[in-house]
């Protein structure tokens, strides 16, 4: 059920690039940051008990088999990458099945379970978002070495940067640990997660992307997990975590408007799934029998 819903979510922001098709009109290269929903692979090359390398994970993969994607088949930056026209799959960095022939048009760093926060990534033993930065200065480092600089150098700066991350500083950290609930309130940490996402998106930005696309959270308490988990109320959404997953959209849609203006040539979008999704998690029946079924 989990999956159903980061289908969906990822499903209306595939829709969201294919419309800005026209916008990022030229795109050799997609570059993928983030968690479970956009890993492809990164968690089964490291230690850590989040892994998705096992069945039913991949059986409507090409072969059959899982890879690490946490999803019957491929995630929808796969997806995404077909509709630009460069590769059906893109392949994780830590796999060792790949090398930077692979990887010069379309690679992931991300890793299932980290957050914009350090500690968030400290809880299953993943990733953290600097790490996946790290990578990334080690690729553009490989690249330029397989493409040489000029051509490396363009790649760079037509790729397209997709970045999917969030919901597990709140409900893998913040509501759970008791760390960050002792030094920061609600409002504080979503500020805190803020500071972060735009600090790398200026790193980004410096290294020389230009196309990027930050999606924002979805209705957290939701989520299958925290309904399951919700007896007491008939399994019925959690609102608080909702309503904070509201305020943070917000705060992430101001920090976009605010980079838009202070980084100069940037084309910077934000995505946000939550009211659509939302809507379709509450009246499924209304966006066909697909949707119905799958919740």
């Amino acid at each position: 059920m989990a999956n159903n819903y980061k289908t969906i979510h990822w499903f209306l922001l595939a829709h969201l690039l294919l419309q800005l098709s026209n916008i990022y009109a030229r795109v050799p290269a997609i570059i993928v940051f983030g968690d479970s929903s956009v890993d492809s692979g990164n968690n089964n090359q490291i230690s850590t008990i989040l892994k998705s390398n096992f069945r039913p994970y991949g059986r409507d993969f090409i072969g059959g088999q899982p890879t690490g994607r946490f999803s019957n088949g491929r995630i929808p930056t796969d997806f995404i990458s077909e509709a630009f026209g460069i590769k059906p799959t893109i392949p994780a960095y830590l796999d060792p099945t790949y090398d930077i022939k692979d990887f010069a048009s379309g690679v992931c760093f991300a890793s299932a379970g980290t957050g914009y926060d350090n500690a968030t990534s400290d809880v299953l033993s993943v990733i953290p978002l600097w790490k996946e930065m790290e990578y990334y200065k080690e690729y553009q480092k490989d690249l330029r070495g397989y493409l040489g600089e000029e051509k490396a150098n363009e790649v760079l700066f037509e790729a397209l940067y997709l970045m999917s991350i969030g919901t597990n500083d709140f409900l893998e950290n913040y509501y759970v640990l008791p760390r960050r609930s002792s030094e920061f309130s609600i409002e504080e940490y979503q500020n805190f997660l803020a500071g972060i996402a735009g600090n790398f998106i200026r790193e980004l930005y410096k290294l020389g992307a230009r196309k990027i696309c930050m999606g924002g959270v979805p209705p957290m308490g939701c989520l299958p997990l925290e309904r399951a988990t919700n007896i007491l109320s008939g399994s019925e959404c959690i609102e608080e975590y909702n309503n904070v997953a509201k305020d943070f959209n917000e705060k992430l849609k101001g920090l976009i408007e605010n980079l838009n203006k202070e980084l100069a040539g940037i084309r910077l979008v934000f995505s946000n799934p939550y009211d659509i999704l939302l809507e379709i998690i509450q009246n499924p029946e209304s966006f066909g029998k697909l949707f119905a079924m799958l919740l």
